[in-house]
């Protein structure tokens, strides 16, 4: 799956509209090929994220779990460790 496209499940305060349809585009992209689509296949692409991103906030909205919602700092600090374990934290000599 696209590395890009982030869990937004169970997050307090919960996901934006804005962060689910981030997530719808970069789903299209990944499906369609396309980073940005030619004037023949714009109308399509654009529909296909709007669906693709009211789907995924009807699943937002009516997914249930009794675990504590995650805090968004503490997420983005995991991955930084993550990405600093995996890939090093010297990223000058690349």
């Amino acid at each position: 799956m696209c590395r890009n496209i982030k869990t937004l499940h169970n997050f307090e305060p919960p996901a934006t509209n804005d962060e689910v349809r981030a997530a719808a585009l970069q789903f299209v992209r990944k499906l369609s090929g396309f980073n940005a689509p030619s004037k023949a296949n714009e109308a399509a692409f654009q529909l296909a994220v709007d669906e693709v991103a009211a789907a995924a906030r009807q699943l937002l909205d009516s997914l249930v779990t009794n675990a504590e919602p995650r805090n968004r700092e503490v997420e983005q600090e995991r991955a930084r460790l993550r990405n600093a374990q995996r890939f090093g934290t010297n990223r000058d000599n690349v």
